[in-house]
């Protein structure tokens, strides 16, 4: 894509100013902190779904939820996980079916956030 969607949707950098973040609540609330990150790792490891899977239903559910932060995160772990965009666009169009036309919008975050991932590891 070649016009950004809005200023908020640098998606590399909101991911990295997250991770800022949530090393800040990790010094200030670190059981909490703690106990998110083993949850979040319980959660998304392979066992009847393998982590790919996982995070193809987690970035379908930042969509519906309408989360920006959460599109960054889960559409870079999902790439990570070896998603193809084929996979992730038909995941996208389950978020579609689920949540309706503001999901279709935030769908279309996922292919910018996509599209800039992608460039910023070439």
């Amino acid at each position: 894509m070649t016009a950004s969607l809005s200023d908020a949707a640098a998606f590399p950098e909101q991911l990295e100013t997250i991770r800022s973040g949530m090393r800040a609540l990790s010094k200030s609330q670190p059981a909490t902190m703690k106990s998110f990150s083993a949850l979040h790792a319980a959660s998304s490891g392979s066992g009847a779904l393998d982590s790919k899977t996982k995070e193809l239903i987690a970035l379908a559910i930042a969509v519906t939820a309408r989360c920006d932060g959460c599109i960054a995160y889960h559409t870079h772990d999902v790439l990570e996980a070896g998603a193809s965009r084929e996979e992730i666009m038909e995941a996208l169009s389950v978020a579609i079916l689920m949540g309706g036309g503001p999901s279709v919008i935030y769908a279309t975050h996922v292919v910018e956030a996509m599209d800039q991932f992608e460039n910023a590891s070439r």
